[in-house]
């Protein structure tokens, strides 16, 4: 496919970025922590910490791992939410020579140890609130090894007692747990210092993170991302966010609000990375489902960039202390994990003055493909946007030929940030990726003229009704617009005569709203065989963190 899309990309954007330096992420925090030593690099709970204090403290805690025996390759997980101790944590687990396992906090036991297990880890970093969890499983996994933290503890005293008083105590958050060995973050820190950190040469094909994703589609498996593709990803995504911080004053340090959990690669690699890449600061939310204090930490400062997800765009945007905060500033504003409804984003527009642009990204691509330009250019609503400097795209047919102009194809990757493969799975990995090294997103799309493209669908989440093929995503677009419906999501469930039905679950916004109305809509809206046979009512959709509906636990 021709690259049409360099042709619309917004002026001063490369079509390629040299990936070859920084060689690492080490290399990267290396140069930051030197360059911006005096710089505020993260705001929490009201304290700041500049660039030269998140230096120390990961050199401390690097020499406190390899204390505990973690080599070059080693595996040590993080299980925290946002705050200052998971930047510290990622850049100690690098600078000893780990690999970074990214856990979501509020995984279940099961999930958590399928996690464990398949990747080895060695060490956990957990938050204290998530602690019961591990203990659940801690004899079944390799990892003897935790490091439990509270959301205080870096806050010094005496406010981290204040904090983490407040968590166990009043908000009864903090489940009892019992996790023999185990070690407080700040004392891992004190033993670190008295060790001395050992330097550990790093290389861009040396694994920084191990991403654990198909929680969509099946079991999920570990995403190997080396250094360099995860470099190269930092300098694509800077390169095509950088129209958007020009607009800001000559040398004004650019403040990003942390929402997105950073154990999900656009949070860990847009957010987190980039930020600490170019010298900005980080304006951390722990929990951004807690709206008041979420409200309450905007408003403390100036910020300039937020990304997030539809479901905090659209429930920030309906609550009464939105006017509260002070939105002049800000200069991009980046959807992920799903599309932005049209009603949210013309709602944030109206309310913000800026524009949200969507960009598109998997774990295994660590994770930006695409983007909507960033310098109010405008881009076709429902797309994905134009892929990233030295990105490819392809629509593939499902023999690995491209498909021709206008027809749907699975959408295939091809760049620097593409992973190396699934950890100890070679057979899923030759599944997934092309003899020229495309990586198949399982994801269809179209093409339009400018090089943009459109999702349709999910390759795996196709339903087969009696030989003919049902896109989900149409049967929820028309139902969608059904008046008492809030959100919806079609699947396919066995049927003996047909292969599969088509099963709608739906979430209400006018309890009057019954399935007889809905087979009535249906009828006059969609064709026979795509019409649902079952209608099910939930109060909400499951979804992973960044917003994804899991449609096999609807299946059932």
């Amino acid at each position: 496919m021709e690259k049409v899309w360099l042709k619309h990309y917004p002026p001063g954007v490369p079509a390629e970025v040299d990936c070859a330096r920084p060689a690492s992420l080490v290399a990267l925090l290396d140069d930051s922590f030197g360059r911006f030593t005096d710089r505020v690099a993260l705001r929490f709970m009201g304290r700041g910490f500049t660039y030269g204090q998140v230096d120390d403290a990961s050199r401390a805690l690097a020499a406190w791992l390899q204390g505990e025996g973690v080599q070059r390759g080693d595996r040590v997980a993080v299980m925290l939410p946002n705050a200052p101790q998971v930047p510290v944590a990622v850049a100690g687990i690098l600078r000893a020579g780990g690999v970074v396992v990214n856990v979501d906090p509020q995984l279940a036991p099961r999930e958590l140890e399928h996690q464990l297990k398949d990747s080895g880890a060695r060490v956990v970093f957990v938050a204290e609130h998530a602690a019961h969890a591990l203990q659940a499983v801690i004899d079944a996994v390799p990892a003897r090894r935790a490091v439990v933290t509270g959301l205080g503890d870096l806050l010094g005293f005496p406010r981290s007692l204040i904090v983490n008083a407040v968590a166990r105590s009043i908000r009864k958050a903090v489940p009892p747990h019992d996790l023999p060995g185990a070690v407080g973050f700040n004392e891992a820190l004190a033993q670190g210092r008295r060790r001395g950190l050992r330097p550990v040469t790093i290389g861009g094909d040396d694994i920084a993170v191990l991403q654990y994703t198909g929680g969509t589609t099946g079991v999920c498996k570990g995403a190997v991302l080396r250094h360099r593709q995860v470099v190269a990803n930092v300098l694509q995504a800077g390169a095509w966010f950088e129209p958007a911080f020009a607009r800001l004053a000559p040398g004004e340090p650019v403040v990003t609000v942390w929402a997105l959990p950073l154990h999900h690669l656009p949070g860990f690699t847009a957010i987190m990375m980039l930020g600490l890449h170019r010298g900005d600061c980080g304006l951390m939310v722990p929990n951004p489902r807690d709206l008041a204090s979420l409200f309450k930490t905007l408003s403390t400062e100036a910020f300039h960039s937020f990304p997030a997800v539809n479901a905090l765009f659209d429930a920030m945007v309906q609550h009464p202390d939105f006017g509260s905060v002070d939105w002049s500033r800000l200069v991009l504003a980046l959807g992920v994990g799903m599309p932005v409804t049209r009603d949210t984003a013309g709602l944030w527009l109206e309310k913000t003055g800026c524009a949200i642009v969507e960009a598109y990204g998997i774990a295994e691509t660590s994770p930006l493909v695409a983007c909507h330009p960033v310098d109010g250019s405008a881009s076709p609503r429902g797309t994905i946007g134009l892929p990233l400097p030295g990105t490819e795209l392809r629509l593939l047919d499902d023999d690995g030929r491209e498909v021709a102009p206008g027809v749907p194809g699975e959408i295939a990757v091809r760049g620097p940030q593409v992973m190396a493969g699934y950890w100890q799975r070679p057979e899923e990995t030759a599944r997934v990726m092309t003899p020229d090294g495309f990586f198949r997103t399982g994801d269809v799309g179209v093409a339009d003229a400018r090089g943009g493209f459109r999702i349709v669908d999910r390759k795996q989440d196709m339903i087969f009704v009696g030989g003919f093929n049902v896109v989900p995503n149409e049967v929820e677009d028309v139902v969608g617009r059904m008046p008492g419906v809030l959100e919806c999501a079609a699947v396919g469930v066995p049927d003996a005569h047909q292969g599969e039905r088509v099963k709608l679950v739906i979430v209400r916004s006018d309890p009057a709203l019954v399935e007889d109305h809905v087979h009535q809509y249906c009828e006059q809206h969609l064709t026979g065989y795509k019409r649902p046979k079952t209608v099910e009512f939930r109060a909400e959709l499951p979804k992973t963190p960044v917003g994804r509906v899991l449609r096999r636990e609807l299946r059932g």
